[in-house]
């Protein structure tokens, strides 16, 4: 074991640089409509650039949904290639989602040669097709090394943008990532099918309802991202947080969020310009951030968006997260996306706001003003009510991850239950159609169903509850529970595709109905008052963080899988994977071979943690605490020489100090050896989801335990012997 200590003055250094750093120097601000997208291939753009024949069936394509007509691809990427050399550019790339969770890119030049001349070309099939190698992406083992070729395809759909670099800009082309047999190979796919597939059952159901205008249903999303932010000194100096993206040990500081002035509140300088920088980048790629604030937990803060498309969403999320870090590093703050980078306080997430709107506009979760529009508002909610109930535990497969299993049901963030909240004067207008029996309060909330008076559904007559992991807020559905770290496209692929084969399932017994001899609003009625009772139990009003709620989820037949390790299996369950394939999402050997993935990734990333966490305890703190107490044993041998003059008790303060780093050592050791011992047996399970639930149950059980000496020999070796950056100052020093 190294006994060699790391520089034990670079903390010091760190505070001082702090402390004597210049303030932030005004800069005078622009505009932001002055050069919002500008670094965009968006719609005005492209009318500026493209023929007026090429824009219209472009912009066909991106509207309307209408298949790409190859026709126009060369003039479309001759347009791109002169717009973004006029901007430096010299390189595009095929920008895609892998199963990694980021983001994906490979460089090429438009330099090609015509006749030994240089010149630079951008075709048509280099604008819709790429080629990278699909060996070296995750597969779930769906495809081997030797099969490497994979095709990358154009997404018309999100707006091609400019990255800059420091010596020049590249075009990045949103894309899918499909295999040389057609699999997809990415996030983005399946999204895109889920909103063709909901697409299809919404308009069956708006038709229905006699709507003849609307010709495509989209999915809309809005994420709000939390993240944390540190000094980037600190961040090099914590193994932990650059391997694993958090802090594996870390005393409790004596001050953390309790007093509760953190969420609102002022923020300081050095993040204010931090934040506007982001923002300014963000706007030039035509990402509308729209708010920024605090957090509840020192340096934790966020950042939301105005709601785009779904696939157009999840494409900006990705570009959010990259343009934080990356201007995090101009400032010399390291971003911290990791669902629980600290212990004890608030972790972060990402909550996602969903809803369906129409080509005509109308949100289809936006309670109309008339009787019918309210009844096609109900039948849209409790399609929805439906797909949390039927596919609750696919809904908590999406949003598994290891950093998740920290965060979720933490007094926090929601617990791993699947609920939905409502609020109290919508459950009540369910209560009723459940009961037939008319409301007689609240006449100022009156509407008229064509049938009897019910409460208003106003927007803002919904409460909020920041515990329900799926909220009503008015106009959306709040989906809560994703972590920070993740991609939003799983979360909202399944979403989609359960929604969507509610409201066909809806449809059907709508039509059933009919058959059978009822009016229109009688089988909308008594189908929604079936459903409005099937559902009942995942509607909660209430605390989602107490224990009573617990307790009364599981009387109620509510899974709560706490462990992701288990909730992946939901991946592969018959009724999700028939599902999933009957609305055209995932194949089944798609669905397979991501339930590989997800078990790996989860594998891969507690193996890490194991490693760094051992990795740490040897060679930073066994080195200082071995230090600490060979000091205390001169001290106490010094003391004994000197019996004479003092008492027996006149130094068991020393002795005790020294039996406590001396038995906080001796657990540490223990720890060290029990853990490796766990990690090599769990190396021997072949079985992936063995494997991953060993992990899980052992060994993420184990890392929790044996931090319990390390945090305690932190309080217990002084400050100017401790190595690594602590939670009071990587929470309270910038």
């Amino acid at each position: 074991m190294s006994t060699t200590l790391p520089s034990i003055s670079a903390r010091k250094k760190i505070l001082i640089d702090l402390a004597d750093q210049a303030p932030i120097a005004p800069e005078p601000a622009v505009c932001t409509t002055a050069y919002y997208g500008e670094n965009t291939f968006n719609e005005q753009t492209m009318r500026e650039k493209l023929p007026k024949d090429t824009f219209k069936k472009l912009l066909a394509t991106i509207k309307k949904g209408e298949k790409l007509d190859m026709n126009i691809a060369n003039t479309v990427a001759h347009a791109m290639k002169e717009w973004a050399m006029s901007k430096g550019v010299s390189h595009y790339t095929h920008w895609f989602q892998p199963q990694t969770g980021l983001t994906a890119e490979k460089h090429d030049a438009f330099l090609e040669f015509d006749e030994g001349v240089p010149v630079e070309r951008f075709r048509g099939n280099q604008l819709v097709q790429g080629e990278p190698d699909a060996s070296s992406f995750p597969s779930g083992g769906s495809r081997t090394t030797f099969e490497a070729r994979g095709y990358t395809m154009w997404d018309p759909s999100s707006p091609a943008f400019i990255v800059q670099g420091p010596r020049g800009g590249i075009l990045c082309i949103p894309s899918v990532f499909i295999s040389y047999t057609g699999e997809a190979l990415d996030k983005k796919t399946p999204l895109l099918r889920s909103m063709e597939a909901i697409s299809h059952s919404a308009l069956r159901m708006l038709k229905l309802f006699g709507n003849t205008t609307a010709t495509r249903v989209t999915t809309t999303i809005g994420t709000e991202q939390e993240y944390f932010l540190i000094d980037k000194a600190f961040y090099n100096l914590r193994p932990d947080i650059q391997h694993t993206g958090r802090t594996l040990i870390g005393a409790k500081p004596p001050k953390g969020q309790q007093l509760e002035d953190h969420y609102f509140g002022a923020i300081k300088d050095r993040v204010l310009a931090f934040m506007q920088d982001a923002e300014k980048e963000l706007y030039k790629l035509g990402v509308p951030a729209k708010t920024r604030h605090n957090e509840v937990a020192p340096h934790q803060f966020e950042i939301a968006p105005i709601y785009g498309e779904a696939n157009v969403g999840s494409d900006r999320n990705q570009l959010t997260m990259e343009v934080l870090k990356k201007v995090g590093t101009r400032y010399g703050l390291a971003v911290l996306l990791h669902e629980k980078p600290f212990a004890g306080i608030n972790g972060s997430g990402k909550h996602n706001n969903w809803s369906m709107e129409d080509s005509d506009g109308l949100n289809l979760l936006d309670p109309g003003n008339t009787p019918e529009q309210n009844l096609q508002f109900l039948v849209f909610l409790v399609s929805t009510l439906r797909a949390v109930h039927k596919f609750g535990d696919l809904l908590r497969m999406s949003i598994a991850s290891a950093g998740n299993d920290h965060r979720l049901g933490a007094n926090e963030a929601p617990p791993a239950i699947i609920s939905v909240f409502l609020g109290e004067r919508l459950s009540r207008i369910l209560d009723q159609i459940k009961s037939g029996v008319p409301l007689s309060s609240a006449d100022e909330y009156i509407i008229d169903l064509g049938l009897s008076k019910l409460p208003s559904i106003f927007r803002d007559h919904t409460d909020r509850n920041r515990t329900s992991p799926f909220a009503f807020t008015g106009s959306k559905f709040e989906f809560r529970a994703v972590g920070s770290s993740a991609s939003v496209s799983l979360p909202n692929t399944i979403l989609s595709a359960s929604v969507s084969e509610s409201i066909n399932l809806l449809a059907d017994e709508i039509e059933n109905e009919i058959s059978a001899g009822k009016t229109f609003k009688e089988a909308v009625l008594s189908v929604l008052k079936k459903y409005i009772v099937e559902t009942e139990s995942i509607r909660f009003e209430g605390n989602n963080y107490s224990q009573e709620w617990a307790d009364e989820a599981e009387r109620r037949g509510l899974p709560n899988i706490k462990k992701s390790a288990y909730a992946f299996d939901a991946f592969v369950h018959p009724k999700n994977v028939k599902m999933l394939v009957d609305q055209g999402v995932f194949t089944e050997r798609e669905i397979f071979s991501r339930y590989s993935t997800k078990l790996e990734q989860y594998i891969t990333s507690l193996e890490i943690e194991a490693e760094t966490f051992c990795d740490l305890a040897e060679t930073r703190v066994l080195p200082a605490a071995i230090t600490y107490q060979q000091q205390l044993l001169e001290v106490v041998k010094s003391m004994k020489e000197l019996k004479s003059a003092i008492s027996d008790t006149g130094f068991d303060y020393e002795k005790d100090l020294l039996e406590q780093v001396s038995s906080r050592i001796a657990a540490l050791y223990s720890g060290l050896q029990s853990i490796r011992h766990t990690v090599e047996k769990a190396e021997e399970i072949d079985d992936l989801p063995r494997k991953a639930k060993f992990f899980a149950d052992q060994v993420a059980e184990l890392l929790l335990q044996i931090r319990q000496p390390v945090d305690e020999l932190e309080k217990l070796v002084p400050d100017d012997l401790w190595p690594l950056p602590k939670y009071s100052e990587m929470l309270f020093v910038m």
